[in-house]
């Protein structure tokens, strides 16, 4: 029985893992496509419009990892996918909201 629970919470820990390492790996992408935008005076609309083309391999590790994460905790597909999404269109949002306010102070975040 001890065996058993040991082996379920190393299974689940696994894709919270994945996310968190995609996570990771897709934010520091985002970061330095924001620094590179910042310095080439992209206007903040191109920069929000670019993003769906920048970053595809570690975003789709970040979605890949969410939906296995949900997927494993239960979640049926589709729930999981619209989860995966929902955090991807929040980490664009979020870095588009960044990006204006650092071109709105002609600023640079800090490294």
């Amino acid at each position: 029985m001890l065996t058993t629970a040991v082996l379920l919470v190393a299974l689940l820990q696994a894709p919270t893992t994945a996310v968190d390492t995609s996570r990771t790996a897709f934010t520091e992408c985002l970061r330095k496509e924001l620094r590179t935008s910042l310095q080439a005076k992209v206007t903040p609309d191109d920069f929000a419009a670019g993003l769906a083309s920048k970053c595809e391999k570690p975003r789709e590790a970040f979605r890949a990892a969410v939906i296995a994460a949900d997927r494993a905790s239960g979640d049926k597909l589709d729930a999981a996918t619209q989860d995966a999404d929902a955090q991807v269109a929040d980490y664009h949002q979020s870095f588009s909201e960044k990006y204006k306010d650092y071109s709105d102070t002609n600023s640079l975040p800090s490294d």
